[in-house]
């Protein structure tokens, strides 16, 4: 893959994997209006990984009280706080998550990537994330992840994070959803799910490079870091801006986004 498509696809992925519009959908699209070779899962998991430095780097200051409260958690010396909760939620929504996405993996690689599939999640998750934003949650807008154990909602939230491995479906997208589904208020369901990020993409980046190591395949590391790099930019500009933007706007016209980008992959497939 040439500098430019590198770039291409990381400025996609920095922009997307924050917006609920898919990303992974987005990257699985681009070989076909790019008139490219699909670059593969390891440049996928790179841009993500570009992405997730991106959310810790602009939420430096949770993810070190995050960590302080984990080690409080192991270590009963350690004085911790009601951050606890929120560790505690993430925990059990990214076990979840680890094991719901085992058993779907083959699926997904083997089925995920074909685009009229990804058209249709599009369109079905477009339809439940602006029904789900529709609902009203608690006006006192408090962080109830935070604030108390949520082993029911941390496990529900994992599961419909197991969908993204899907193509079209969207993690951002679908974590918003059920959040909202369940209560959340918009700015605490976008913080959870960048959040709840960290842990499954570096997870998955470490498991499937190791098995993509130990295969004896090759990938193009300048691409990869090209793209990583590029994502990581875009990416911490997307979040600064999508948090504000939600609270103003709702998930309505992301929803409408989604609709509009189906018809035009049927539209472009059918020609």
């Amino acid at each position: 893959m040439d500098i430019y498509s590198s770039i291409i696809y990381g400025t996609i992925q920095g922009i997307t994997e924050f917006l609920p519009v898919s990303s992974s959908g987005h990257l699985a699209l681009l070989p076909t209006f790019l008139k490219i070779e699909d670059p593969g899962l390891i440049f996928d998991l790179t841009m993500h990984v570009g992405t997730a430095l991106a959310v810790l780097c602009y939420f430096y200051r949770d993810v070190i009280t995050l960590l302080h409260e984990l080690l409080a958690l192991v270590i009963p010396s350690m004085k911790g706080s009601n951050k606890r909760y929120f560790v505690i939620n993430l925990i059990i929504s990214t076990i979840t998550t680890a094991i719901f996405g085992y058993v779907l993996k083959n699926w997904s690689e083997d089925y995920g990537r074909n685009n009229l599939f990804i058209g249709a999640n599009l369109v079905i998750f477009g339809l439940l994330m602006l029904l789900a934003d529709r609902k009203k949650t608690n006006q006192s807008n408090l962080p109830i992840m935070e604030n108390s154990s949520r082993p029911k909602m941390a496990f529900w939230i994992g599961v419909w994070q197991t969908l993204a491995v899907f193509p079209g479906v969207s993690r951002s997208g679908v974590t918003l959803t059920i959040s909202r589904f369940m209560g959340l208020s918009r700015n605490e369901a976008a913080r959870y799910s960048f959040l709840m990020s960290l842990p499954v993409i570096f997870g998955a980046f470490i498991l499937k490079f190791s098995d993509f190591y130990k295969d004896g395949n090759s990938f193009d590391l300048t691409s990869c870091l090209v793209g990583g790099v590029t994502s990581f930019v875009v990416g911490i500009f997307t979040i600064h801006f999508f948090i504000k933007l939600l609270e103003k706007i709702g998930l309505i016209y992301f929803s409408i986004y989604r609709f509009i980008l189906a018809l035009l992959l049927w539209w472009y497939l059918v020609l």
